[in-house]
């Protein structure tokens, strides 16, 4: 087994984000996410449900982005039932984010004004629900000044200090349960719900995350190291989750 990439670092990282989750709906979106979703189902967190994007909940792993076994179906959720988990915080989903500020307000909207945006991007589309109503955790795969910011220019997902000003009712199942980007994995592990560098990632400095975000971040003494990939953990990434090697084109290092 020949040494550990970046991308598969990350997939592990991710990974950790569904640990103990029990058996809730989890709802990866993106390529690693994908990946390291299914790589908590075959290890640590066997009981979450994994859907196939439409109606079926899947009880075996397909490969990503290949062709395999027809998967084991083991539940049927249709779209209106999707909104009972929603309400009921039985859900974890990790969404993207184009920008996300230190307690973790994140926006998928525009960059710029709202009223005359530089670029328009996805829209707010269900983010504020998600964030509001169930666990939440974001994947970014390019840290930047530009992706950490200090203040986002549209609040999309809710962050911490927006929960709270909501009030216990609203905010009853909010959280942020882990931010994983190319760099690190960050929490908001800290009195204030800030944003904490949880681990850099091999081959990452503190300096280097440090430099590339546009707020202060909580550092704890020392940093850990974020947890590298097993022996199985590498076989289940290349032999059975990601054959075609796709979360290595997402995550170059």
């Amino acid at each position: 087994m020949s040494d550990y990439t970046r991308a598969e670092v990350c997939a592990v990282a991710i990974a950790e984000a569904f640990r103990g989750d029990g058996e809730i709906l989890v709802s990866p979106m993106g390529t690693l996410p994908l990946i390291g979703a299914r790589l908590a189902k075959l290890t640590f967190s066997p009981d979450i449900l994994l859907s196939d994007g439409v109606a079926a909940l899947l009880a075996t792993v397909p490969p990503v982005g290949a062709k395999g076994p027809p998967p084991v179906v083991e539940g049927w959720i249709p779209y209106r039932t999707v909104f009972d988990v929603v309400w009921s915080g039985r859900r974890h989903v990790m969404m993207g984010a184009t920008q996300i500020d230190r307690f973790g307000n994140q926006n998928i909207a525009c960059i710029g004004p709202f009223q005359k945006p530089k670029a328009q991007l996805l829209g707010v589309r269900g983010a504020p629900g998600n964030t509001i109503n169930h666990a939440t955790s974001y994947w970014i795969p390019n840290h930047s000044t530009k992706s950490f910011v200090a203040q986002v220019d549209v609040v999309s997902g809710v962050g911490y200090d927006r929960a709270r000003a909501l009030g216990p009712v609203a905010s009853r199942f909010h959280g942020i349960r882990r931010v994983v980007s190319n760099l690190g994995v960050f929490d908001f592990a800290t009195p204030e719900h800030a944003m904490r560098l949880a681990s850099v990632h091999p081959g990452v400095s503190v300096d280097e995350v440090v430099q590339n975000t546009g707020f202060a971040l909580m550092i704890p003494d020392p940093v850990p190291q974020t947890c590298v990939p097993s022996r199985e953990e590498l076989r289940l990434l290349r032999e059975v989750i990601d054959p075609s090697g796709l979360g290595n084109k997402e995550v170059k290092a």
